[in-house]
């Protein structure tokens, strides 16, 4: 009996190589082989704490893209491009809208302020940006923001302020309250509004009513908001798509240039940021993923954004930041105000422990190094490097914010090369001193620097490699 099942799983086995050389053997009938990943994405991402000049890195790529990609936030972001002497405030839109020959895809990780959409194009329209609505698409299974989302939000931040003594500083856009409906499953998408309004109408009074009996004081009109929306959806219609099959044709199709660009940074990613003090999105390389519907193998180069010096809006531990002569000179020089808040920054140096923490989650291929002509007047300039607490060095970027506060940060100075750069256009152009500095960070975070940027315009960014 033993011989006889012994010989029987051989046979089986046998029969199961057979079978596996055989479906070797057959031809792919697929259309294409299953290893072309198709196009690569190029993703942009901020590798500070925001506000890096994120916008001018897409606009210098977007030139030559043919898809310029939001992945995730909402209008909380605030990218500014500087074209032809021209300054041009981006929210909602990506960055590419500028370029004519590009479409600009607002993928399904967004959420979408209507009211502050179309209020952003308009605005801009009167700027000379024409046509952006034939250049617009926007995922249907992207989540809705609601004038009560907003209000919603400022009543959470006063809440906050009176039980802990302290609020997050949020940009009151209704950024958190959306994602929070659309992680308890009761948000609206676009795909919703565009559907049986009948339906989107008792859905959208049921999620007022959600809100009213945690917020006794929110009042809403629901019938005029409604109104409003129907008349929002109208206008909308004709951008929206299936954003996942319009990813995949556009990877799998002829050969693309597509770009994502990152809203906010690494340290306000909901997982990895400076907890609680975060946004609710994911900014790092897998909200690309899953904010447009791309697998990981269509990823290609991963740029992060990081500025000279380092800036933060809001609370929150900031461990280079300078409450002195160099933070206001840092602040004034900069022209450090929040894009969608108005708020000044707070100011300090840069700091690579958060730089290289940003590059262990991201793996970027390339850096861009912005506003290195802020540092032009001064005497010496100090990179933070290490982290020690209790007089130890430690080697990872700490989790708890209490730790955080404590830190000691380690630095390493630099004299200031007391030059103009601002119309540096090429590597050799830049001063001695000034090239050191960025080769020292360059080594330091262990990853290439690739744009050098010294102004506000496009020509001001200096192109390495």
């Amino acid at each position: 009996d033993m011989r006889l099942h012994i010989w029987q799983c051989c046979s089986w086995r046998q029969l199961g190589l057979l079978e596996a050389d055989r479906l070797k053997a057959t031809p792919c009938r697929s259309k294409r082989p299953r290893n072309d990943a198709g196009n690569k994405v190029t993703v942009v991402l901020g590798a500070q704490w925001g506000d890096e000049g994120k916008g001018k890195v897409v606009d210098l790529l977007a030139t030559e893209a043919d898809i310029v990609c939001r992945c995730q936030g909402g209008n909380n972001a605030g990218h500014t491009v500087v074209v032809d002497g021209k300054e041009y405030d981006f929210h909602l839109l990506p960055s590419g809208i500028i370029n004519p020959k590009s479409i600009s895809l607002i993928g399904n990780g967004v959420v979408i302020h209507l009211p502050g959409l179309f209020e952003e194009g308009d605005k801009n329209d009167k700027k000379g940006l024409k046509g952006w609505e034939k250049r617009l698409i926007v995922s249907d299974r992207a989540h809705l923001v609601f004038d009560f989302h907003q209000v919603v939000d400022g009543l959470q931040e006063t809440e906050r302020q009176a039980q802990e003594g302290k609020n997050i500083g949020t940009t009151k856009k209704g950024i958190g309250p959306a994602y929070s409906s659309k992680a308890s499953r009761t948000g609206l998408r676009v795909c919703d509004l565009l559907g049986d309004f009948k339906d989107f109408s008792t859905r959208f009074k049921n999620l007022v009513q959600q809100y009213q009996s945690m917020y006794p004081s929110l009042t809403v009109d629901v019938e005029d908001q409604l109104k409003k929306l129907k008349e929002f959806a109208e206008r909308l219609r004709p951008m929206v798509r299936d954003g996942v099959y319009y990813m995949y044709e556009a990877l799998h199709g002829p050969p693309k240039k597509i770009l994502v660009e990152g809203a906010n940074a690494a340290l306000l990613d909901i997982d990895f940021g400076t907890y609680p003090f975060v946004t609710s999105s994911n900014c790092t390389v897998g909200g690309a993923c899953t904010g447009l519907g791309i697998p990981p193998m269509n990823i290609g180069d991963v740029f992060g954004v990081a500025k000279a010096y380092t800036t933060r809006v809001g609370i929150g531990a900031f461990p280079t930041e300078q409450l002195n002569a160099i933070g206001e000179l840092l602040q004034t020089r900069g022209h450090e105000v929040g894009v969608t808040t108005g708020r000044k920054r707070r100011c300090g140096w840069l700091d690579l422990v958060i730089v290289r923490y940003a590059h262990m989650i991201n793996g970027f291929t390339a850096i861009a190094l912005t506003k290195l002509d802020i540092l032009d007047v001064l005497d010496e300039i100090k990179v933070g490097v290490a982290y020690k607490l209790n007089g130890k060095r430690i080697p990872h970027f700490p989790a708890n914010m209490d730790v955080l506060q404590k830190v000691e940060v380690e630095y390493e100075t630099f004299p200031g090369w007391k030059t103009d750069t601002s119309a540096a256009r090429k590597w050799n152009d830049l001063p001695v001193k000034a090239q050191n500095y960025i080769r020292f960070i360059e080594n330091h975070i262990g990853v290439p620097i690739k744009w050098v940027g010294v102004g506000k315009s496009r020509e001001c960014m200096i192109q390495m490699f």
